[in-house]
């Protein structure tokens, strides 16, 4: 069993990241006001020139004819230069760190939980609430590979745009932005809120080009979880509580569709069962 100290370790860890997380949701909220602003968009670049993802999207075009994409500049390869950063010693850790728009699923999926009467989460037990749910095996793992279609169709498409790809239709414009100009961003942000309540992390399951394009780096990043198997009783709470719904946890720790959460390591109750390992790469 793990120890009251170690507990404490894991449960200063997970708040850690929660505070991490919505401390990116207020900085981008702030940025969205900011741009409410007269002028300020103008002077500081558009909202899209915070984005991460933004950089692939302009890639293409600045290294063919030295300008970026309409709304974006080179704010976004600084942007997703930290990013990388991160992705290439920890994997997908900006994903579950450090994403606003983790932050928010993670919350409304939370909600979809209260409003179908959980009132106290217990880590790795099946809840009796039908929301949020996870898709059948059938419908899971075809969807999986969504989002490296929707990542190779921005890339193709970029070659020849004006504007970012994304941009008529990205989650992240109509959830922070605060500038619902169009329809179809408000059809975006219904669309986000309603589904992220009926499936968990479903943007980052399927649909996110960004996590398509950080996922290799789950298989060469140094810093890691390992199992240690004789530890191990494979009870199957870390497959229960695992938001990306990587089934057979341990055996899996270093899948692509993982995003470094640790919430496997917050919820499993057997001592060094699953541990940090930096520069174990096999």
């Amino acid at each position: 069993m793990t120890t009251p100290h170690k507990t404490r370790q894991r449960s200063s860890l997970m708040q850690i990241r929660k505070g991490m997380l919505w401390f990116g949701v207020i900085g981008t909220f702030l940025i969205g006001i900011r741009h409410l602003l007269p002028g300020e968009a103008a002077s500081g670049g558009a909202f899209d020139a915070f984005c991460p993802f933004g950089a692939i999207e302009t890639f293409w075009a600045y290294i063919t004819s030295g300008q970026t994409l309409k709304t974006t500049n080179l704010l976004n390869f600084a942007v997703f230069s930290g990013v990388l950063g991160v992705t290439l010693v920890a994997g997908r850790a900006f994903c579950g760190w450090m994403c606003p728009l983790g932050a928010i699923q993670e919350w409304l999926a939370g909600l979809a939980r209260r409003i179908g009467g959980e009132k106290t989460h217990i880590r790795g037990k099946l809840s009796n609430v039908r929301f949020p749910l996870r898709l059948p095996d059938w419908a899971d793992r075809p969807l999986r590979y969504l989002k490296y279609l929707i990542l190779g169709l921005i890339l193709f498409t970029s070659v020849t745009a004006i504007y970012p790809p994304l941009f008529p239709f990205c989650p992240a414009r109509a959830v922070f932005s605060l500038k619902l100009t169009t329809g179809l961003l408000w059809s975006v942000l219904i669309t986000f809120i309603v589904t992220s309540m009926l499936v968990e992390r479903i943007w980052c399951k399927y649909l996110c080009p960004l996590g398509a394009a950080l996922a290799i780096f789950n298989k060469i990043s140094p810093v890691r979880l390992r199992a240690d198997f004789k530890a191990c009783n494979r009870c199957g709470r870390c497959d229960i509580e695992c938001s990306m719904g990587i089934k057979d946890v341990p055996d899996n720790l270093s899948d692509t569709e993982c995003i470094r959460c640790l919430e496997c390591l917050e919820t499993c109750a057997r001592e060094d069962a699953l541990l940090i390992k930096v520069g174990d790469i096999r």
